[in-house]
């Protein structure tokens, strides 16, 4: 487990200190006070529904199906295309166990060449996207938030307008803002806005990236007047679609293609829209999209006793298989997310700012805070493939799970140490198989850490496993997390609730384990990129400002999340809205520094890029142990995570740190880079940048 550097010193500390933002019953919010003590707030709860009344392992895990195909496409050269027709619904779920009530959510589905497969369609989380290494795949993302009678749905969660969001209230000339108000505005209450991105595919044409100003409405029949019904990048963005690959795009959908020419790896899609992901995300919108094939795909994974091609556990679920499956699958993807519920089975997630740290003002626009956005989001229930801690039943043998931390600003650290006999590798990452497999069990006391967005795929040998029920536990805190050790550095998750995943029911097997054994893996040789020819310090700031409790008293808390530039050693703070700052020319290869200046770990991705993790480096403190200025690297280097070879899409970026990678821009267009916890990305942690020169008609006055 990582441990960084200086852990216990307040590097730029947020006003909650250790326990903040956590979301469970029985957790206890601290504050800094006007003497710089620290002063305890009132307990926070979850929704109504308390996690001790949610029976565990009583449901089976989902093993997602495939996505059905609408068509294959035939295309210029010989690649055909997939073609997908996929939309957003509301529908009503059972993430709870049986005898509690169902949950409205929203989820993608198949609108087309699906019922008669008699497949599950819309889910939460969605059907898997099984794509072909080289072989393109086209989406038709269609947002159907709408009633039966066609009106438009309003959000399930709280909307806070305040933010510099999708705006569509704003019109033409002023979606895609931060609004000025009199007076404290309500919720938003109107239609949903949506833009689909694959988080992890490289390549793609910013057309199909899912920019986050170039959402759209349903094709509701009450829009209200003067709204805007797509935003500021639509419409550019559709030129690009029909001239380039001759796609339509149309009332309440856009449509988006994906070339899949990168290594074969575990890759997702989710909503993107600008300061709406936490909520749309948090709603139920997410799936997998894994790329099979090519020169780094399965097939060129070698058993180093033979030489000969390795066999890996499988097979995992394929377009055509029946629902409920009739086949026992040994490849399986895993989504674990964090989730908090009310008693009538409904999502509940916070309105107001005071939930978080006490703070009840003043509020935008007597003051800086935001009235109900929250800094951090934390569940006090882990749900994994869509329903509150399931069980899965495996055999004693070999598993191949992929797993992906989908939590809203929750670190996961699995914890498969307390499942005796248990031996668990890990083969890949982001962007597909790593240098060497890595033995958790042996190594790293069988933990596997997850920031957010973050992938791991491992090989879990359940050949020794005694007969019976052993439960994979997470030992992430319930707060936000700076690194450490868990039960050194900070509390573990709660052991009767978030430090709980899902169960495993251990099962003879029912015949032998053709399969490799990991330690016999060569997986595929990596080429390096080139070396860097422009090295970019960025910079990861907290703004923070000075509100009042409930009884009048002084309290401090954040305000925005921030990115920005280090410049001769200061760090200067940039928007959403200000100019690009990150240009790299077409063909660049280029370090970026992600110079974290705040008291949290950050998952750090960039769009478009698969990178290298290069290393980390320590930053110089001050007497006071505040990050010194002008910012300067301490010396003390530390390589990348075992875990962290290959290619990632995602990082950490660790308090007081600099976190180093390397990437090749490769293709121009328009993408953006932000932190993936998505309370922050939805306040000003995301900034536009862009891959050579800007595009003659591309939207002038943004980003």
């Amino acid at each position: 487990m990582h441990q960084v550097p200086g852990l216990q010193r307040p590097i730029s500390r947020r006003a909650f200190i250790a326990a903040a933002g956590a979301a469970g019953v029985g957790f206890v919010l601290y504050a800094t006070g006007p003497g710089g003590e620290r002063v305890a707030l009132a307990q926070i709860p979850g929704g109504t529904l308390a996690p001790g009344d949610v029976t565990k392992f009583q449901t089976p895990l989902l093993i997602p199906p495939v996505m059905p195909r609408a068509d294959t496409l035939p295309a210029r050269g010989g690649k055909n295309i997939d073609y997908y027709e996929i939309s957003m619904r509301q529908f009503a779920q059972q993430i709870l166990p049986a005898g509690l009530p169902a949950t409205t959510v929203w989820g993608y589905g198949a609108v087309a060449s699906a019922k008669k497969q008699g497949l599950l369609l819309h889910n939460a989380p969605s059907l898997t996207i099984e794509a072909r290494w080289n072989r393109p795949v086209r989406v038709k993302w269609i947002n159907e938030l709408v009633d039966e009678a066609g009106n438009h749905l309003p959000h399930l969660l709280p909307v806070d307008p305040t933010l510099h969001w999708a705006n569509p209230p704003g019109g033409l000339d002023h979606r895609d803002s931060r609004p000025d108000f009199d007076g404290e505005p309500e919720p938003y209450d109107g239609p949903v806005p949506i833009v689909t991105h694959v988080h992890g595919a490289v390549g793609v044409g910013d057309e199909s990236d899912g920019y986050a100003e170039a959402w759209y409405l349903p094709d509701a029949q009450d829009i209200p007047g003067g709204y805007a019904t797509e935003g500021t990048w639509y419409d550019f963005f559709a030129g690009k679609a029909e001239a380039g690959f001759g796609a339509e795009w149309g009332p309440g959908f856009a449509t988006f293609q994906y070339p899949n020419d990168q290594r074969a790896s575990t890759i997702w899609y989710h909503d993107h829209t600008l300061g709406m992901t936490r909520l749309n995300v948090y709603a139920g919108p997410a799936g997998f999209f894994l790329i099979r094939g090519g020169p780094h795909g399965d097939d060129a994974v070698i058993d180093d006793r033979s030489g000969t091609t390795a066999v890996l556990p499988g097979p995992a679920p394929k377009e055509n298989d029946k629902f409920p499956p009739n086949k026992t699958y040994y490849e399986i993807p895993i989504a674990v997310q964090d989730r908090s519920f009310n008693d009538d089975g409904s999502l509940f997630y916070p309105d107001t700012r005071e939930f978080f740290d006490g703070i009840v003002g003043p509020y935008i626009p007597d003051g800086e805070f935001s009235p109900i956005w929250n800094p951090e989001f934390f569940g006090n229930m882990l749900i994994a493939n869509g329903n509150t801690w399931p069980f899965q039943v495996v055999e004693q043998r070999r598993y191949r799970l992929r797993f992906l931390n989908g939590c809203q600003s929750r670190f996961l650290i699995l914890d498969f140490s307390g499942i005796p006999g248990v031996e668990v590798w890990q083969i890949g990452n982001e962007g597909g198989f790593l240098a060497a497999p890595v033995n958790l069990s042996a190594d790293h006391a069988g933990q596997v850490l997850l920031g957010l967005a973050e992938r791991a795929d491992l090989i879990v040998d359940f050949t020794n496993v005694p007969l019976g029920n052993h439960v994979l536990g997470n030992l992430g805190p319930d707060e936000p997390f700076g690194g450490g050790v868990p039960g050194v550095d900070f509390d573990a998750a709660d052991p009767e609730s978030t430090g709980q995943v899902l169960e495993f029911r251990v099962v003879p097997a029912v015949g032998p384990d053709p399969t490799t054994p990991p330690q016999h893996l060569v997986l595929p040789a990596l080429a390096p990129l080139p070396a860097e020819t422009v090295t970019r310090p960025l910079a990861l700031i907290e703004k923070m400002g000075m509100g009042v409790d409930a009884n009048g008293d002084p309290l401090e808390g954040p305000v925005e999340a921030l990115l920005g530039t280090v410049e001769g050693g200061v760090l200067a703070e940039r928007l959403w809205m200000d100019e690009v700052s990150e240009n790299p020319a077409v063909g660049a290869t280029e370090v970026w520094e992600f110079v974290n200046a705040t008291g949290d770990a950050h998952p750090m991705h960039v769009h478009e890029v698969a990178f290298e993790v290069v290393n980390r480096e320590g930053l110089v403190l001050a007497d006071d142990d505040e990050i010194a200025e002008p910012v300067q690297p301490d010396g003390v280097v530390t390589p990348p995570e075992p875990w962290e070879t290959g290619v990632k899409d995602t990082v950490i970026a660790y308090p007081g740190q600099v976190t180093r990678v390397r990437a090749t821009f490769a293709h121009p267009g328009q993408y953006v880079w932000h932190c993936h916890i998505v309370e922050h990305e939805d306040n000003e942690m995301m900034r536009p940048y862009r891959i050579g020169p800007e595009q003659p008609g591309q939207p002038s006055g943004s980003p």
